[in-house]
């Protein structure tokens, strides 16, 4: 693309966009993010579901299903239909997983809505010091002893 009109071509436009700062952080956050989700599942998964599933008495929630319908098997061990099911474990832990980003970010905003009151209190409450006026130079001094000796 070239310049047409004083336009700038898309890739003029893309570079300037990338080179932002807030480009920068928002790739950031999305990073620290995604590896925030993966803790998180893994907390899921790894330490309440096994609470979870020795409380309802299943070793393995995502192996809670309901099923729909069983699978239709032929004489020769073949699967003909496969079963149908409602995998509601899986479900749960998906649940406890979005509560607990949920509740994070909460957290963080309150957080940061709390921090930035404060910093708006402390703005208010401060007082408004006027700059100290400078020292007259000698000059300056030396001509406001000569205006004095003139008015006497």
């Amino acid at each position: 693309m070239s310049k047409k009109n004083g336009k700038k071509s898309f890739i003029q436009e893309f570079k300037e966009f990338i080179s932002r700062g807030n480009v920068l952080d928002m790739a950031i956050g999305v990073i620290i993010a995604t590896a925030f989700g993966k803790i998180t599942t893994s907390l899921v998964n790894d330490v309440l579901m096994p609470f979870i599933g020795l409380i309802t008495g299943a070793r393995d929630m995502t192996a809670l299903n309901l099923i729909v319908r069983d699978a239709e098997i032929n004489e020769a061990g073949e699967v003909v239909k496969e079963a149908i099911t409602i995998g509601f474990g899986t479900f749960v832990g998906t649940v406890i997983d979005f509560i607990i980003i949920a509740f994070v970010v909460f957290i963080i905003v309150k957080v940061f809505n709390r921090a930035r009151e404060l910093a708006e209190q402390k703005k208010e409450a401060a007082p408004v010091e006027e700059p100290a006026a400078p020292e007259p130079s000698e000059e300056v001094l030396l001509l406001r002893e000569i205006r004095d000796s003139l008015k006497k």
